[in-house]
């Protein structure tokens, strides 16, 4: 099994990125989370992975911190929660928010990530609530005020990115639409779009 990669970045587009390590390229599977703090192209990224063994598939799945990792894997233990949504559970709750969710019950809030309805959220809190440690203390940061729709570059693959973890067209234009700063990466563009959803 695969625990951990280092070597270069040689491509991401959320949510997966190709990660060279003795002459071979990883493809890597990352929430978004990792992906807002990646380095550039070319340089050199150390990922936790966790390692999912199918008939048809290996997968990689890459973390940036422990507890990402951690969350990542309890979620696993859920009953009807596979890679794929865990993988979306991570991208629209970072870690810190998660367990915040999974403490207060906010089953609305836990709904809002594509694929999680009412019944599945209930089934995370009560299958994490004993399980989850308090992960450290996240990122915060601030949402931009609103602009135009997105359109050009780094904010069309920001919006395909979005749709690629389950949001409709209208949401992810919407909210990449309201990320009013420009020149922004995609990164900085998920998360702060992610943010302006979660609102």
């Amino acid at each position: 099994m695969i625990g951990h990669l280092r070597g270069p970045v040689l491509e991401k587009e959320p949510p997966t990125l190709i990660v060279e390590a003795g002459g071979v390229g990883y493809t890597v599977d990352a929430p978004l989370s990792t992906f807002y703090h990646l380095p550039a192209v070319g340089e050199e990224v150390s990922l936790r992975i966790h390692t999912v063994v199918r008939d048809d598939a290996i997968q990689l799945f890459g973390f940036l911190t422990r507890d990402e990792q951690r969350l990542f894997t309890a979620l696993l233990r859920v009953s009807g929660v596979g890679a794929k949504l865990a993988l979306q559970v991570l991208s629209g709750l970072p870690p810190a928010e998660l367990w915040r969710c999974v403490q207060d019950n906010d089953l609305a809030r836990m709904s809002q990530v594509p694929g999680i309805g009412k019944k599945t959220a209930q089934r995370l809190v009560m299958e994490l609530r004993d399980t989850l440690q308090a992960p450290a203390a996240g990122e915060e940061g601030s949402g931009g005020p609103s602009a135009g729709p997105a359109s050009g570059g780094p904010r069309q693959e920001a919006v395909a990115a979005l749709q690629e973890l389950g949001y409709s067209a209208e949401q992810a234009e919407r909210a990449v639409g309201g990320v009013g700063e420009a020149d922004l990466s995609v990164e900085e563009l998920l998360k702060r779009s992610l943010r302006q959803m979660a609102r």
